[in-house]
């Protein structure tokens, strides 16, 4: 039995599945907007799945809708399974899980394709078969490349750029001959064996498109692949004919690429160069092709909590090692402690600080830290020169000052924190060794920068205990 019900025509079902689409896509669109600011983005991202769960649930009244039992089951495998990742995935861990969930978008329309190419056979219009032919296509390239990324993040296969000769042209051929698999099939609809290699040879790609890309540009190439998966989604609209998944798809498709743009403007980078550059390779080790570090000056505990003491105006600046060292909680204890001793703190927050985009801003809105103390940092860089202490926690390349100086430099023209212009300058870091870009930083050389060796939960700890007994 349908759930539309005896008493209503296809015709009504029809109607008010259509309205029901579109308060869903006002509600995308809405969710989306209020996710720029770090206040409204829980209630953005709220609407934006109530949104999805209305498409979902209208969608379940359509009349050709009529295996009810197979879709709640694989409704409930897969809330579950959504429920158990939410709450178990840890804070670091939050660019590997997007990156994940991408790749699940991404090989839900290649199914999807798949499954209507199944369906339709040789009765497919040219148009049906063209975007089956590209939702395969999108999708697993999604998919694979999602899958690596994820890999990488996890630290399962090799971070640094792996590149070999004639790489790109081996990536433009298999390109080339998706298309000329897809010219075959147009041409011949029995030849079934096309659309399956399109398949095979866009998941190769997927891999090939990620292999040469390395950890420093992890953030932007999550948001490609994010925008992936939108388009991806949107194809798939198509396929179905369905447009509350047309319009959800586009908005993830293009917000992803723009944000790419963000990403990109935030680290100098173009995408091309992203995508082709083979940027983030890790040197390792303490010193660079710059040399050794010779002149660092090292402090303890108490040596650090004595600068905190009689700081006025005091910047923090989280970086990766602060969600490394499940520190956050930590740093807003310090904070409390340090404004009660009359201290004015603010936090830095640097576009890619971390591994994807808003990771600091998560990371510090789960430990409670007031919105009004997080700076973008063109809004914070004018008051590092006022500042009397820029507190750095396990951040590297957003503060290196090479990126003003050394055109050699593969940061160079990168917008960084200028966190070398305050007063005085406190590293918490476990060590010397350089960040993603792998590149000396002179700022913990600097006269007035002190180095803290420690990891960051355990430092912040004993800064914050030296404090109390000031």
């Amino acid at each position: 039995m349908s759930l539309s019900g005896a008493g209503m025509t296809n015709i009504d079902m029809n109607l008010l599945v259509d309205f029901s689409y579109l308060i869903s896509a006002c509600l995308f669109i809405v969710g989306l907007k209020l996710q720029n600011r770090v206040r409204t983005a829980r209630r953005g991202n709220f609407l934006s799945a109530f949104g999805m769960l209305l498409a979902i649930v209208v969608t379940l009244l359509l009349p050709e809708v009529v295996n009810y039992s197979v879709i709640f089951l694989m409704l409930a495998m897969g809330s579950a399974v959504g429920f158990l990742l939410a709450v178990n995935v840890r804070m670091t861990a939050m660019p590997q899980m997007v990156a994940l969930l991408n790749g699940f978008g991404g090989l839900a329309s290649a199914l999807v394709s798949s499954s209507e190419f199944l369906r339709q056979g040789t009765a497919a219009d040219t148009i049906s078969l063209v975007t089956t032919m590209l939702g395969v296509f999108v999708g697993a390239i999604t998919f694979t490349g999602s899958v690596l990324a994820y890999a990488k993040l996890e630290g399962w296969v090799e971070q640094q750029p792996v590149t070999f000769p004639l790489q790109q042209v081996l990536n433009l051929i298999l390109a080339l001959a998706c298309l000329a698999l897809g010219v075959i099939l147009t041409g011949d609809r029995n030849a079934a064996w096309a659309f399956w290699m399109i398949a095979i040879i866009s998941s190769v790609l997927g891999v090939l498109l990620v292999l040469p890309i390395g950890g420093a540009d992890m953030p932007v190439v999550i948001s490609l692949l994010n925008s992936y998966s939108g388009i991806a989604a949107a194809i798939t609209g198509f396929v179905l004919m369905n447009k509350v998944l047309i319009v959800a798809g586009a908005l993830v498709g293009a917000s992803g690429i723009i944000l790419c743009q963000i990403m990109c403007q935030a680290m100098n980078r173009s995408l091309v160069n992203v995508m082709f550059g083979g940027f983030g390779k890790v040197e390792g080790g303490t010193a660079s092709k710059d040399g050794e570090y010779t002149s660092v000056k090292s402090c303890t505990s108490d040596e650090a909590a004595l600068v905190l003491d009689g700081a006025q105006n005091i910047i923090i600046v989280p970086g990766y090692g602060l969600a490394a060292g499940r520190a956050q909680h930590s740093i807003r204890e310090l904070q409390k402690l340090l404004e009660s001793k009359g201290a004015a703190v603010k936090y830095a927050i640097h576009p890619v600080a971390g591994r994807m985009p808003g990771h600091m801003n998560i990371l510090l809105a789960e430990a409670e830290v007031p919105y009004e103390q997080l700076y973008e940092m063109n809004d914070i860089n004018p008051e590092f020169e006022q500042a009397d202490v820029a507190l750095v926690v396990g951040a590297n390349d957003v503060t290196n000052p090479v990126a003003r100086t050394e055109r050699g430099s593969p940061i160079y023209g990168m917008p960084i924190l200028d966190v070398d212009k305050a007063r005085s300058v406190i590293v918490i870091k476990r060590s010397l060794s350089p960040g993603f870009a792998g590149i000396k930083n002179p700022l913990f050389e600097k006269e007035n920068t002190m180095m803290f060796f420690a990891d960051a939960k355990a430092g912040i700890d004993s800064l914050a205990k030296e404090l109390k007994n000031l």
